[in-house]
């Protein structure tokens, strides 16, 4: 079993900074690849970036690509999500999911079936 809690939204200026934190419960932390999905008001939860168990890859969808990046602490179980460069578009709920199976990594990391556990999300909003 694992709980997700997000922290670190809020309202930034376009060209500002986040990190978001996801603190994770549960012996299996550290064996479970990891993403982060956004849903903005109207629109379907998309992927934002996903990290494999041992940090050693690490995924973006193309919209925050040389802006995010998603690293994780497995001594703490922690993951984060470093924002930079924001833009009015990545408006939206930001949440933390961890894999459904634990050492399981394949080409599904940018599904949200892949994924089992989420969080309640944290709120990130850009103003222009």
């Amino acid at each position: 079993q694992v709980q997700l809690v997000e922290s670190g939204g809020g309202l930034v200026q376009a060209g500002g900074s986040l990190r978001l934190s996801c603190a994770a419960s549960g012996r299996t932390f550290s064996r479970r690849a990891m993403g982060w999905f956004r849903q903005a008001p109207g629109k379907e939860r998309q992927f934002v970036a996903a990290i494999h168990w041992s940090a050693g890859s690490t995924y973006y969808d193309d919209s925050v690509k040389g802006r995010f990046t998603i690293s994780r602490d497995n001594t703490n179980n922690t993951m984060y999500l470093q924002m930079n460069s924001l833009k009015p578009e990545d408006t939206a709920a930001y949440y933390c999911a961890a894999a459904r199976f634990s050492e399981y990594w394949g080409n599904s990391y940018h599904l949200q079936s892949m994924y089992y556990y989420w969080g309640q999300g944290t709120q990130v909003t850009v103003s222009s």
